[in-house]
């Protein structure tokens, strides 16, 4: 018998949980190397490596699935993350704080990864069939305040904190909030979390058969390449985004300071991301993915042209570079979906689950090396001649698309 809890209980405070430490990683620690005078090259080759347990996070999901329960995966990777960020506050007023500060937050994205994978699987044993469809949304909501309060809120009170202290003690307290805020939740879910029957635990045997189904299916070559190159241009972009807005104008950028990032990129471009799936998911839901796919790839890829216009007029109305900013994540928002779609029907068939995981770390591979080299090409020719690449790094991915096949029906609304 399962130890019942309401739903409304857990499901949202667990993932904020899980979107937190995640957007802390990948985006926030891009926004105060750079505020901590890190050059671009250093932020984007070394942050892209953080990305590295979610492209190798499924060969060690048979471990949390095999060892412990999931609960216990999910309370001890919470404590560990939460005491991770206090260490990067720690670590912030110290000389070799950049490569320090690295080595913890590697820490952090291998618990983060390692709590997405318990976490994913304790609510599919936690509740039944029903109450996981009831809560999919809520879970999706929650983990995108988790990006607001993460690239927003905190972000935003760095930079205010910056006009009363200095700026790595400014880091150093919002760290520390970060981590206060995360161990809170870890106490709050081991009290909280229900407690259910894990089942039968899954054989290595059977493990390796998941990888080698996988990697036999029917034009894995076209497969492999879509999901690596379908956000080529993206995921050079997104390194280079946050330092564009915060360099000065005589070094190409738009000079804006670290609050102002926080509202334009944080707030108003993580709204615009979210309206963007949600406008996707209705989308597909009435048409299909095969009908919406080239579509959804131009949104996705076409927007990031507003960069170059904003590298070449460099605009200073917070006003224009906010609706800048928000047409390209609206693109993203809505053009993401389909990719998501994508995934899910390439993982159709016994291994779903598992296969999906695959997937999922491809993707994450996707964004890691192309983004570790976004901050040398920037910084060789320039913002402008950057993000002029950007545009040039999306054509790849329309060649691929002309050889994908999908089921016509494939993510339309079924009507009863």
């Amino acid at each position: 018998m399962k130890n019942q809890r309401n739903s409304w209980s857990w499901i949202p405070t667990l993932y904020f949980t899980e979107g937190l430490p995640y957007v802390i990683v990948m985006t926030v620690s891009v926004i105060m190397y750079k505020d901590l005078g890190i050059n671009n090259t250093d932020i984007a080759f070394f942050t892209s490596w953080l990305y590295l347990p979610w492209v190798i996070k499924p060969f060690w999901s048979p471990i949390v699935d095999l060892f412990r329960t999931k609960r216990w995966w999910i309370i001890v990777m919470q404590l560990l993350i939460g005491c991770g960020l206090a260490g990067v506050a720690y670590l912030i007023p110290t000389t070799h704080f950049f490569q320090s500060s690295l080595a913890i937050l590697w820490l952090m994205a291998f618990s983060s990864a390692t709590h997405d994978i318990a976490a994913d699987g304790f609510y599919m044993i936690a509740q039944t069939e029903k109450e996981q469809s009831l809560f999919v949304g809520i879970r999706n909501i929650f983990y995108r305040i988790a990006m607001v309060v993460g690239q927003g809120g905190l972000v935003t009170c760095a930079g205010y904190l910056t006009h009363l202290y200095s700026t790595q003690k400014a880091w150093l307290i919002v760290f520390l909030i970060s981590g206060a805020i995360v161990i809170t939740l870890a106490f709050y879910h081991w009290y909280i979390l229900p407690n259910p029957e894990e089942g039968q635990k899954r054989s290595f045997e059977k493990i390796g058969n998941l990888f080698s189904t996988f990697f036999k299916k029917k034009e894995i070559g076209i497969i492999l390449a879509f999901i690596l190159l379908y956000r080529f241009g993206e995921a050079q972009l997104v390194k280079i985004a946050s330092p564009f807005l915060m360099d000065s104008k005589a070094l190409g950028g738009l000079g804006l300071r670290v609050e102002d990032v926080g509202t334009v990129y944080g707030t108003i471009g993580v709204i615009a991301l979210l309206i963007g799936g949600l406008l996707g998911g209705w989308a597909i839901s009435n048409g299909g993915l095969k009908k919406w796919l080239w579509p959804m790839l131009t949104a996705m890829n076409l927007p990031n042209i507003v960069y170059v216009i904003m590298a070449i007029y460099q605009p200073q109305n917070i006003f224009v570079i906010s609706s800048f900013v928000a047409i390209e994540q609206l693109g993203y928002g809505f053009g993401f979906t389909a990719f998501t779609l994508y995934l899910i029907y390439v993982s159709q068939g016994e291994f779903k689950t598992s296969h999906y995981a695959i997937c999922t770390g491809l993707m994450a591979l996707g964004m890691m090396i192309p983004g570790m080299f976004a901050g040398y090409i920037q910084e060789k020719f320039g913002y402008l001649n950057f993000f002029i690449w950007v545009c040039i790094c999306t054509i790849p991915a329309f060649i691929i698309a002309k050889f994908i096949k999908i089921d016509s029906s494939f993510g339309k609304k079924q009507n009863e």
